[in-house]
């Protein structure tokens, strides 16, 4: 009979990114005995959950991501009035792009009077900003929720409250290994020879989840780890008052290829973001940290011309280069589900967030507490969401995932530097 340890949590999470830390607060919050390791320093560099900003946005072809949205935001302003700071400054959101795409006409469709109101242009937005020039045949859509995040500033504001409600934090933990121990539950060893024990196991690992899933189960998750780019351009003198937050600034996205996003002049004084969502296929334990994206830079200034012209200096490139990951699915749907086989509905895998997750950490989170302690999301249901488009079913039999009508939004698999 196997010898029964003292110490069991009620459950481990593996990795202290964006999801996990979100994670860990909603289960600790449920008076839960909660572990959540890293494998790196916590507040590391080295994955998605780092870095000056990310955007919130409610605008999706896709049905079902507004909601989440929506829901997130309310779940940030609760986190932000728990730790008494705030990580999100609100802004508007504008969509750009030709009249005829479909996901941009889809993201139009998904908005409503009553949980999203949208404002269609057919000319240039002047009401918002008069920094963006509309092409020929272009149209834009504003919608008022909108924001850029602190990424690391808020990951550590999740772990902070999850601590505060006595959350176990260990960082430079890798895992080896996730064994179900009979009458015990599940054991979690890492590399420097510690063992935890724990009824239930949440894997938020990132741009790691494939590696880890395969080592545990042999199961080839298609969760493809992307090395990304992100870069910070230098305003031209006289307009970088009004490309500020507080001057109504928007965030921004511009469909069609390039698809090119942006944020308002916040992180860098006199400097602005507006980055390709796009990248290189990558192992994330041996990434090329020399690319410097000069091909795909030249894509961004183009843009940056035809769409905002006279605003942004572009000859000299980029003042500001820096990276992250993505870890894209095939159909750029989240996976969040039970990992199933020996370990049953004992451990959850919430990964593959392809580039657009970080805005809905906090409901992720949240929804994932209530998968693994009530077998069922309770959230979900109330928000109208189908957890099934977010099921490991989908790619079995080697299908490709959910089928949509639009292309996709991240340029997976540039061949370019």
């Amino acid at each position: 009979m196997a010898e029964i340890p003292t110490d069991i949590f009620d459950i481990i999470i593996i990795g202290a990114g964006i999801m996990g830390s979100c994670a860990a607060y909603e289960v600790a919050k449920l008076n839960k005995k909660v572990l959540l390791l890293e494998q790196f320093d916590l507040l590391h560099f080295l994955g998605s959950s780092h870095g000056e900003s990310r955007t919130i946005r409610a605008t999706y072809p896709e049905p079902y991501y507004p909601p989440m949205v929506i829901e997130s935001a309310v779940l940030w302003e609760a986190a932000q009035s728990a730790a008494g700071y705030r990580v999100l400054t609100p802004t508007t959101q504008l969509d750009l792009g030709p009249s005829h795409c479909l996901s941009l006409q889809s993201a139009i469709r998904n908005c409503s009077p009553d949980s999203l109101p949208a404002t269609i242009y057919d000319s240039n937005p002047t009401e918002i900003t008069g920094a963006f020039h509309l092409p020929d045949g272009w149209i834009a859509l504003s919608t008022p929720l909108g924001g850029i995040i602190k990424p690391t500033k808020a990951v550590a504001m999740f772990q902070s409250l999850a601590l505060r409600l006595g959350t176990v934090i260990r960082d430079r933990a890798v895992v080896v290994a996730i064994d179900r121990i009979a009458d015990v539950g599940i054991r979690v060893s890492t590399t420097d020879g510690r063992i935890f024990h724990g009824a239930k196991v949440v894997v938020t690992a990132g741009a790691w989840t494939h590696k880890l899933v395969k080592m545990v189960t042999g199961r080839d998750l298609p969760i493809q780890p992307l090395h990304t780019l992100i870069w910070y351009w230098k305003i031209k003198e006289g307009f970088e008052s009004e490309m500020s937050p507080a001057a109504g600034f928007p965030t921004f996205a511009s469909y069609g290829l390039p698809y090119v996003y942006g944020t308002p002049a916040m992180e860098f004084p006199g400097l602005i973001k507006v980055a390709l969502h796009a990248g290189w296929p990558c192992d994330p334990d041996s990434r090329d940290w020399t690319m410097d994206g000069d091909g795909m830079v030249g894509r961004v200034a183009e843009w940056i011309e035809r769409l905002m012209p006279g605003r942004i200096e572009t000859a000299s490139g980029p003042v500001i280069k820096q990276t992250c990951m993505y870890s894209m699915t095939p159909d750029e749907d989240f996976v969040i589900d039970f990992l199933g086989g020996e370990f049953g509905k004992d451990v959850v895998v919430a990964g593959g967030f392809s580039g657009h997750g970080f805005k809905m950490g906090p409901l992720v989170g949240k929804m994932v507490a209530e998968m693994v302690f009530d077998g069922e999301v309770r959230t979900a249901a109330r928000i109208g969401l189908d957890m099934r488009v977010f099921g490991l079913g989908r790619f079995e039999g080697g299908k490709q995932g959910n089928v949509k009508e639009f292309g996709e939004q991240v340029e997976s698999h540039v061949g370019q530097s």
